[in-house]
């Protein structure tokens, strides 16, 4: 976040289920009157209050925007009253309905379940979620390049979706995307170059199957430049990035990567090592690619 961020009430006006696993639920407000859209994989918090039928509340973003202070604050609630916080990628954004949709993968009753699924899973028009946002996905943007490989499982379906329907004729991406099965694929609409692969676990479940990184270890990528834009389960984003960079030679720089979810561990749980490591390397390569433009 940044302290640019603003926070907004955002009001349910209509859920669609679009695929048996991906709830579709779309959000209005007053506060989305002045929405500023500032990438095609902008992401958002999102705020769920504990107390059922209760609108979030948060505290205020300090005025010279020191976001450290604002999250010792919000840590600092009770924790029956602190709303639980999420990321999301915004789907997409409607500037004349004032309205935005957001797409929550629905995790049912296992070990991957959390606030925010069992929330969209029975959320009805006029229930009320918190939003600091929207913020970039990624600390790299794309430079000039022949090609954009994206890859990631279907936490990062919406994100990949929203990228795809941005390209610009003659922009060419290639997807690999995990999902559970067939079932769960969807269609996008787009006036550049897309050629899309989905994978399906068949049952396995998600962060078990090695079906993403195996399928873009096995591709033959075309010539040209590429930029690469990886998302998912953190240690499988882990891998895949470091097979574009040790194996492929794709420098550093021109690999975007994040890991949205932990097998094994939520966004509660404290960032591992291996996290850290990730943020510090990839602000590292930012500043460093800021010095040498």
């Amino acid at each position: 976040m940044a302290g640019t961020l603003r926070y907004s009430a955002l009001h349910v006006s209509r859920t669609e289920r679009i695929t048996p696993l991906m709830q579709r639920v779309t959000f209005g407000g007053e506060d989305l009157a002045d929405f500023s859209h500032v990438s095609p994989d902008q992401h958002s918090k999102l705020f769920f209050s504990r107390q059922e039928g209760r609108a979030p509340v948060v505290p205020p973003m300090p005025a010279d925007g020191d976001v450290g202070r604002w999250y010792r604050d919000y840590l600092a609630m009770p924790e029956a009253e602190r709303p639980w916080m999420r990321s999301y990628t915004i789907r997409s954004h409607d500037p004349v309905r004032q309205e935005i949709d957001i797409d929550f993968v629905l995790h049912g009753d296992g070990d991957h379940s959390g606030p925010a699924s069992r929330w969209a899973a029975q959320a009805e028009p006029g229930d009320v979620v918190g939003m600091y946002g929207p913020a970039v996905s990624h600390y790299r943007t794309p430079g000039l390049r022949d090609w954009t490989l994206l890859a990631g499982d279907e936490t990062a379906l919406p994100a990949i979706g929203a990228l795809i329907e941005a390209l610009e004729p003659g922009e060419r991406a290639i997807a690999y995307i995990e999902v559970d099965g067939p079932a769960e694929q969807q269609e996008f609409t787009t006036v550049g170059d897309a050629e899309v692969h989905w994978l399906h676990r068949g049952g396995t479940a998600a962060g078990h199957s090695t079906i993403l990184a195996d399928a873009v270890r096995a591709a033959d990528f075309p010539s040209g430049e590429v930029f690469a834009w990886v998302a998912g389960e953190s240690s499988a984003v882990r891998t895949l990035r470091r097979h574009l960079v040790n194996d492929r030679g794709i420098d550093k720089r021109a690999v975007a990567f994040t890991g949205y979810w932990r097998l094994k561990l939520t966004q509660d749980d404290a960032p591992t090592t291996d996290d850290l490591a990730d943020q510090a390397e990839a602000m590292d390569e930012v500043q460093v690619g800021s010095a040498q433009g």
